[in-house]
């Protein structure tokens, strides 16, 4: 059964993007670059929510994505893509699907086929209904050095405990640190 992976950057203080939504805190040095290809060759579908698909849909197409990052623009590209919205009407993008309704029961099909793993970007209002519905196998969460004092908090919506077993770490150049979680089979109330 394929693993469904959430990957996301986030501050010391628990937050992904800023009051703003600004995410340009994240560092992307050569290190991280290394890191997003291999975990990219890891994967064969990624997973968006709306607001997140906006946002890589404007920058990894464009021309200066693919001069400034080739590799990860060329990856991103080709890479089938799902994007879950209901207010959505149309959603463009090399080998992308839109699904407006059940996204938990398309993830827990998704899971069912054979593949690679797949993978989740960001996509908070996303990642809180996967996880509500236990379809998350594994949190790769990157703290990144810095402190906002006030931000979007990634977890927004999940409403019970989730014990996580911590599988993996690594400590980059840059001071950020990744944290890959399992969660425990048991919830906590």
């Amino acid at each position: 059964m394929r693993k469904v992976i959430l990957f996301n950057l986030t501050t010391l203080d628990g937050f992904f993007a800023d009051a703003k939504g600004a995410i340009d805190w994240h560092i992307v040095d050569e290190e991280f670059r290394a890191f997003a290809i291999q975990q990219l060759d890891s994967v064969d579908t990624i997973l968006f929510g709306r607001r997140t698909y906006q946002l890589m849909v404007s920058y990894w197409p464009t021309e200066a994505a693919i001069k400034r990052d080739p590799a990860i623009a060329g990856k991103m590209n080709q890479t089938a893509k799902i994007v879950f919205s209901r207010t959505l009407e149309k959603a463009e993008w090399t080998n992308l699907r839109l699904v407006k309704e059940k996204a938990a029961e398309e993830v827990a099909k998704l899971k069912q086929q054979p593949g690679k793993d797949v993978i989740i970007f960001g996509s908070g209002n996303l990642a809180a209904t996967l996880t509500q519905n236990c379809l998350i196998d594994e949190y790769r969460m990157m703290v990144n050095p810095i402190v906002l004092g006030s931000g979007h908090p990634f977890f927004q919506g999940v409403e019970d405990r989730l014990p996580m077993k911590l599988i993996d770490s690594r400590v980059f150049g840059s001071g950020s640190v990744l944290l890959s979680y399992r969660p425990n089979k048991e919830r906590s109330h």
